[in-house]
């Protein structure tokens, strides 16, 4: 999975930003020189790639039971919930496409009068403006994808889970 992170975040456009993000890990053995590699001839961009470390981001205490840490690119943003028990993100919708993937725990997700039972490797996408809620049955990991990036968390506006008390 770390690898899978990394090679996310490495995706991730030099606009990345986070609460307080750390900076981009720019120097050896994560980052090296590598002539004629990664490139196509006919394309050109002045904008490299960054790496980051997703868990050396802030760690923002949604609610009790809820932990966030994200990461935005100039078009996607993508997230680590880290879950206890009885975790809960009311029902909510929102304009951007998400991608949830669980990497560890258990989830039901319900959306539109259906229940999906989500498990380490389960992956559910959700279009935009789709109302949905989760609850997660024991201690989770889920890694979401948010397409276009998630201004409004960069403007400092509460995720749905900050509603729960």
């Amino acid at each position: 999975m770390k690898k899978f992170l990394i090679a996310a975040m490495v995706l991730l456009s030099t606009a990345a930003t986070a609460q307080n993000a750390t900076q981009s890990i720019t120097t050896a053995p994560a980052v090296t020189d590598a002539p004629g590699r990664g490139t196509i001839a006919t394309v050109h961009t002045s904008a490299p790639a960054n790496l980051y470390d997703l868990d050396a981001q802030p760690i923002e205490q949604v609610n009790p039971l809820v932990q966030r840490q994200f990461l935005s690119g100039s078009q996607s943003t993508i997230t680590k919930w880290t879950v206890k028990k009885g975790g809960v993100f009311p029902l909510h919708h929102h304009s951007y496409e998400q991608t949830t993937w669980i990497t560890k725990g258990r989830c039901e997700a319900f959306s539109q009068g259906k229940k999906y039972i989500l498990t380490a490797g389960s992956v559910l996408i959700f279009p935009p403006n789709v109302p949905h809620e989760l609850t997660c049955s024991e201690d989770s990991i889920d890694i979401d994808f948010f397409s276009p990036q998630r201004q409004d968390w960069m403007d400092g506006v509460p995720s749905a889970a900050a509603t729960v008390k």
